[in-house]
């Protein structure tokens, strides 16, 4: 809810009336008093895409994603700031940002000389997903600004969202290049600047927080597959080789035997092949439907050798080829 809260004065600021619009787009207005609050994806959006049309406002997402920044992260964000360079930070809220968010996964692509840190929503049948990837790619802007410190530039701004009447107020915040109807939500930068020394760095201060963090996820009461299928969706995103979505590696992960491991996730009712094969149905439908990437972009992603590995997986996952699949969702939106 953080970056969220404030939202009641932003509407305010547009000649709303806040606690009412917010009602009306089925949020509750005090949930605004706590950062600690949570709200699901399909919520959000549903109350980002009620707030835009009640203001008038068609890139309400933007304006109060740039009133955002690290503070949006908490304890993440002040951990992040004393990471050796841009990389390490970058990484690090890869690794946790599911602490915070557990509705989307951040991405970092590095690809010859160019950079892109991105954002996609991996909850499935989300509304309003234009306000969301505008509020967060301005957040992410912001984020990257803080970090790399004073004389840092992007090189672009990539969203998701068709090309708008008005630019005007994307060219004021981001102020480089706009790329619309992009395949990324997401900013690029110079691939050098991952090893840009951060100017907050400060090594045993980075430590303890990562020390921090980590006491943190040892104490999420949550299941065994679920810790797995968080550690799929890292890899995943994070473009590791096939060789590292196998069970050995995963299992040495959480340093339990391959067969203490399946026999964990038998009493638990699945198996580590229905666990990744429900994770890569997962990021594929939100590729699918939030990106233009080509199969064979997808493919890779997915962590599959070949397009047409991925293409049978889809059909079996779905009973349709994912182009059919995303050709059916243009046409329903």
């Amino acid at each position: 809810m953080a970056s969220l809260l404030r939202l009641p004065a932003l509407l305010a600021a547009m000649g709303a009336d806040p606690d009412g619009v917010i009602r009306a787009g089925g949020g509750d207005p005090a949930a605004f008093d706590d950062p600690d609050k949570t709200m699901p994806f399909p919520v959000l959006g549903r109350l980002l895409d009620h707030c835009a049309r009640a203001t008038g406002c068609p890139h309400l997402g933007l304006e109060l994603g740039r009133r955002a920044g690290l503070d949006a992260l908490g304890v993440l964000g002040e951990i992040a700031q004393t990471a050796p360079d841009l990389g390490s930070a970058l990484r690090f809220f890869i690794l946790h940002l599911h602490l915070h968010d557990r509705g989307a996964v951040p991405l970092l692509w590095e690809r010859g000389d160019q950079a892109m840190l991105g954002y996609v929503i991996h909850w499935p049948d989300v509304p309003g997903t234009e306000q969301i990837y505008d509020g967060t790619v301005a957040i992410i802007y912001n984020i990257l600004k803080s970090l790399a410190g004073p004389g840092w530039r992007p090189n672009g701004v990539w969203l998701h969202r068709p090309p708008p009447e008005d630019k005007a107020p994307y060219r004021d915040h981001f102020q480089t290049r706009l790329h619309f109807a992009a395949q990324h939500a997401a900013v690029g930068f110079r691939a050098e600047d991952l090893r840009r020394p951060l100017p907050g760095s400060d090594a045993l201060a980075y430590a303890a927080g990562l020390r921090e963090v980590e006491a943190l996820e040892a104490f999420r009461d949550v299941d065994l597959h679920e810790h797995i299928q968080r550690v799929l969706r890292r890899l995943l995103i994070a473009g590791a080789p096939a060789s590292e979505l196998r069970l050995e590696p995963v299992a040495a992960l959480f340093g339990l035997h391959v067969r203490t491991l399946n026999r964990r996730l038998r009493a638990e009712g699945t198996s580590f092949k229905a666990l990744l094969d429900e994770t890569r149905y997962r990021i594929a439908r939100q590729l699918l439907r939030d990106t233009q990437l080509p199969m064979q972009e997808l493919a890779i992603t997915l962590g599959y050798a070949d397009v047409t590995a991925f293409i049978r997986a889809f059909r079996r996952w779905s009973g349709v080829s994912p182009t059919a699949w995303r050709s059916l969702r243009r046409r329903a939106t």
